[in-house]
């Protein structure tokens, strides 16, 4: 495993990090990132998740489910009612790889290492959600790409197409907290895919990702209402699809990021700073 070189001298564990400025965190990031992103280097498999599974899902959902929700002969209109919500998806089953990985590294050593060293302990957070993100990004990319050819139609234009694809970043980013502070929290990475596979199902089969709510008993679709993976979905189907109001999904959707954000991240960095 590739290591990280740091200028300054070691520093004990729970040293004041008040003493780095922020260029110098930004620094720190720059080079766990790059840490990060030879550890996928040197091991591809790492990808394959990001890679095969939105063309998997896709064709899947589109052509074991799509003649049975949308009509016989009329997958095409499933697509387009399927990829925008498949973005939030994609988002919440990449967000869980990175609690994976930060427990992996806590079992091998690595985040003892990182913790002698002067840098803040959030950096070493922050450099896994930025690989994960890049992660997620080209997952999306592969998915709107098999959308595409199967039929996929922008019709809100680009700005709002762009805006979908920055809403699911932002999206996966505040779902990373839950996952980094699940990762801290368990002993195996076994647990952590368990448990985090506990929280993914209801999340992404109670929601409107895949049909629309009005189709469920009372007690499911209220909780489709109020489930955050609802609100993404019917956020980026209003930017592609150009119809509706995006913006109180998008509201929604925000405030869910903000709320899961200020409670899991300062939880995630103090379990950090104290886990042995």
């Amino acid at each position: 495993m590739s290591a990280v070189t740091m200028a300054a001298p070691p520093l004990k564990p729970g040293a004041d990090e008040g003493r780095i400025g922020a260029r110098a965190n930004l620094r720190h990031i720059g080079a766990l990132v790059r840490r990060n992103v030879l550890q996928i280097k040197q091991d591809p498999a790492l990808m394959f998740d990001a890679l095969l599974m939105p063309v998997i899902f896709i064709l899947l959902f589109v052509y074991v489910f799509g003649g049975a929700i949308a009509g016989k002969g009329r997958q095409g209109d499933y697509v387009q009612y399927l990829v925008p919500g498949m973005m939030g998806m994609m988002a919440m089953n990449i967000a869980t790889a990175v609690g994976t990985g930060v427990n992996e590294d806590f079992r091998k050593g690595v985040m003892d290492r990182f913790r002698t060293m002067p840098i803040a302990r959030s950096s070493v957070l922050i450099a896994k959600i930025v690989v994960e993100l890049g992660r997620m990004l080209i997952a999306t990319t592969i998915l709107l790409a098999m959308g595409f050819l199967l039929g996929l139609e922008v019709k809100g234009g680009v700005l709002p197409f762009l805006g979908s694809i920055a809403l699911s970043a932002v999206f996966c980013t505040g779902l990373m907290w839950i996952f980094i502070l699940l990762g801290l929290a368990m002993k195996t990475p076994q647990a952590v895919q368990g448990t985090a596979m506990m929280i993914l199902m209801p999340l992404q089969f109670g929601s409107s990702v895949f049909t629309e709510p009005t189709s469920m008993p009372g007690w499911l679709e209220a909780f489709t209402k109020v489930n955050p993976l609802s609100t993404m979905a019917d956020a980026s189907r209003a930017l592609i699809d150009g119809e509706g109001s995006a913006l109180h999904p998008t509201l929604i959707t925000l405030g869910w990021v903000v709320g899961l954000t200020a409670l899991t991240m300062p939880l995630a960095v103090a379990k950090f700073r104290s886990k042995t």
